[in-house]
């Protein structure tokens, strides 16, 4: 089961990811995890200078094929929902999230730019799993 699991996702996997930027690849990729039914419904903002085997790290996170239950192999519960989307949208119709690269940036510039791209998406009021939205979210309130 887990191997085919593997074989299916890494097939598909090049179809899930789509670059937006309209610019030439850099360093760092700012990408988004969004519901394939909904790209603009962000779910989740990242940096990766990876953005393949970064998609594949998220999705082999998520263990997908092991059975709906507590995901006790995530270390750290707040990454927990996250991988909790990933594993629900799997379920409907084995669908897998779509990474949107929306912009490529430097290595030193890539943590403000992901910051920046989280906190324009809080703004929008979408529901992020990013386990910094809440935090950054009380900052916005603020201003």
């Amino acid at each position: 089961m887990k191997e085919l699991i593997a074989r299916n996702v890494r097939i598909r996997s090049a179809s899930h990811i789509v670059d937006l930027s309209g610019a030439t690849p850099d360093e760092a990729a700012i990408y988004a995890l969004a519901d394939p039914r909904d790209i603009e419904g962000v779910r989740y903002v990242g940096q990766t200078c990876n953005p393949r085997r970064r998609f594949l790290q998220h999705l082999h996170t998520a263990r997908l094929w092991l059975p709906d239950e507590l995901p006790w192999w995530i270390k750290s519960p707040k990454l927990r929902p996250l991988y909790d989307w990933i594993r629900a949208l799997y379920r409907d119709e084995q669908r897998m999230p779509v990474m949107v690269v929306m912009a490529w940036t430097t290595a030193g510039n890539a943590r403000a730019e992901e910051r920046r791209r989280i906190c324009e998406c809080l703004g929008r009021r979408l529901p992020l799993l990013n386990w910094e939205s809440e935090m950054l979210s009380k900052q916005l309130l603020l201003i």
